[in-house]
């Protein structure tokens, strides 16, 4: 299910077809006709389509990326997993990728940690992490805020 909720979002994020679900001429069940078309060959279940219809019917299309968020985020609950966003300014090898999550193991125990690692310059240089609604900040440029704040307070 998560996999189809994601599928559709795919489709919706291409412009071509975000310019489509704002045409007020197009009727929900031809919108769904056309992500139908884009996902023909995919194994997206019904209840996915379903739930399309009722959010197309609502006018809420723009809610879509965050019933797919809180789908994974209940998903990820239920299986016991730990979503890991690590934001680095330089590339991370594995090992340190792994070093860092054996250490945030001990602060999230019992959990599956799955790490995301994307490269943001604006850090200067260290890392900074966010799991769940938790963000651990290593990196120089928070460090410089907050030097600035200590120096202008």
């Amino acid at each position: 299910m998560l996999q189809g909720l994601e599928d559709v979002l795919r489709v919706l994020s291409e412009p071509e077809v975000s310019r489509l679900f704002g045409d007020p001429r197009l009727l929900p069940d031809q919108l769904i006709g056309l992500v139908k078309d884009a996902l023909a060959g995919g194994t997206t279940p019904k209840e996915v389509f379903n739930l399309l219809s009722v959010v197309l019917d609502n006018g809420r299309i723009g809610a879509w990326p965050a019933i797919v968020d809180d789908y994974r985020k209940l998903i990820n609950d239920a299986e016991g997993i730990a979503e890991v966003h690590i934001e680095t300014a330089f590339a991370m090898p594995e090992e340190e990728v792994n070093g860092l999550l054996a250490a945030l193991a001990h602060r999230f125990p019992n959990k599956k940690l799955v790490p995301e690692v994307k490269l943001n310059p604006d850090l200067i240089g260290g890392v900074r992490i966010t799991v769940g609604d938790q963000v651990l900040d290593g990196s120089i440029s928070a460090r410089l805020d907050e030097m600035k704040t200590a120096l202008t307070a």
